[in-house]
């Protein structure tokens, strides 16, 4: 029999996940401050840019972590452990197989990325450096999602949390050991993530130590049958296309901004960071909703699913109204901190109600993503991606051109409303999986 469904369990699941989120910005800072002490800006350009580079190409496999989520979820409402134990397996086979991919194609990447968008030599010269290094733990860094994946699965979100400030904080210390004790400088910060990366990958299959138990994970025919295979290549197929209409729209949404001029490009910029902490906030109880759909969903059980929505959301609710209070009555603080350029201040303040109101508008997309992937209602979620992404655009060059930064910024909510509607169309089409 599991846990009763209750308000205790989903924080249990949400609260990990929020702190760990917390953690991701704290890295990337501590990589810019170490390379920051070398009294050079190229150092930093070049860490930076192979940094994007290989989040880039790792981001190509997160459809490992979403997939892996919902699949696992369901087999363990299904109490099917040898199914449990194959999708670790299959996950972790793709995941090693597309980071040694990559690892064998890093020169032709590399060329291309520096051909459409050259930097100066020294920068240049650096980031190589940096991703010759750093590109050999691909394989870990991407087993990281299908462990992630797994692990929320369970609803043990404390094990991600463990996971998560155990490879940043091996990856900290050594950033400060390498290149300010012994000056090894980029390809200092490139070992230390390569190690951290790889002792994430060393603790990740110890905190799934239970998917090795039982000698499920040694049956070929089960992680290597035919039609579990097919499945999880077409949703691995509908999540990646999701995640490239998300992309698209982001990426645009930068481009754009950057023609307003170099204060309203900050401006923005400093706002996406409201954008950012909604999402790490939110995250936490998308995740519980994949969880514990994607439970209700394995057990067929169809008022177990709909409690599951309604205490995720409750919460994801809540959280949202205080976000938006809290950047109502402290986001010209919070925009005073992140920048001293007057000129930019002022106007990050002009643009701050859109900020505001994200986490209400766009609080529903996000958990019925989570609600989605918990039941492995991929399609839907790529056919709602694509049509949320064409309103996007198409509103955002009708409003753009008589509102300017405000009509880009109403774009983007009008693709949060888009997101929510079109996933909400299909959601009593949800709730019969629980009965089929």
């Amino acid at each position: 029999m599991s846990e009763p469904l209750t308000h205790r369990r989903v924080l249990a699941i949400a609260v990990p996940i929020v702190i760990s989120n917390a953690t991701v910005p704290i890295l990337g800072a501590v990589d810019t401050g170490v390379v920051g002490q070398l009294g050079a800006a190229a150092p930093i350009g070049a860490v930076g840019i192979g940094a994007i580079i290989l989040t880039t190409l790792y981001w190509i496999f997160g459809f490992l972590r979403i997939g892996i989520s919902g699949l696992t979820a369901q087999a363990r409402g299904q109490r099917d452990q040898a199914e449990i134990s194959a999708l670790l397996m299959r996950g972790l086979l793709i995941a090693i197989a597309g980071g040694a991919l990559l690892c064998l194609l890093q020169v032709p990447i590399l060329n291309t990325t520096f051909l459409i968008s050259p930097a100066s030599q020294e920068v240049e010269s650096l980031a190589r450096d940096y991703t010759s290094i750093r590109i050999f733990s691909a394989p870990a860094a991407i087993s990281v999602f299908v462990f992630t994946g797994w692990l929320i699965a369970q609803e043990r979100t404390k094990s991600v949390l463990v996971l998560q400030l155990v490879t940043n904080s091996v990856n900290i210390v050594l950033d400060i050991v390498f290149v300010l004790w012994l000056d090894f400088g980029v390809r200092g910060v490139a070992a230390a993530t390569v190690i951290a990366e790889t002792t994430g990958f060393a603790l990740g299959l110890w905190l799934c130590r239970s998917a090795f138990q039982g000698g499920h994970w040694r049956n070929h025919s089960r992680i290597f049958d035919a039609t579990r295979l097919r499945r999880m290549a077409i949703m691995n197929t509908d999540i990646l296309i999701r995640n490239l209409c998300i992309e698209i729209t982001f990426l645009s949404f930068l481009f754009l901004a950057a023609d307003f001029g170099d204060v309203t490009l900050a401006a923005n910029q400093i706002l996406l960071q409201f954008l950012h902490v909604t999402a790490y906030a939110l995250d936490g109880f998308a995740f519980s909703a994949e969880s514990l759909v994607g439970f209700a969903v394995g057990a067929r059980t169809r008022d177990q699913l709909r409690q599951s929505v309604m205490l995720s959301s409750f919460w994801a609710g809540v959280t949202s109204v205080i976000l938006a209070a809290g950047f109502l009555l402290l986001g010209g603080s919070i925009i005073d901190i992140l920048t001293n350029a007057e000129a930019v201040r002022a106007e990050t303040r002009i643009f701050l109600i859109w900020a505001v109101a994200a986490p209400i508008i766009g609080g529903p997309s996000w958990m019925l993503d989570g609600i989605f992937i918990g039941a492995t209602r991929t399609a839907d979620m790529r056919n709602s991606m694509v049509i949320s992404t064409i309103i996007y655009g198409v509103s955002t060059a009708i409003l753009i051109s008589q509102f300017g930064n405000h009509g880009l910024w109403a774009g983007m909510h009008l693709f949060f409303i888009a997101r929510a509607v079109t996933l909400g169309l299909r959601y009593s089409e949800l709730e019969k999986t629980a009965d089929a």
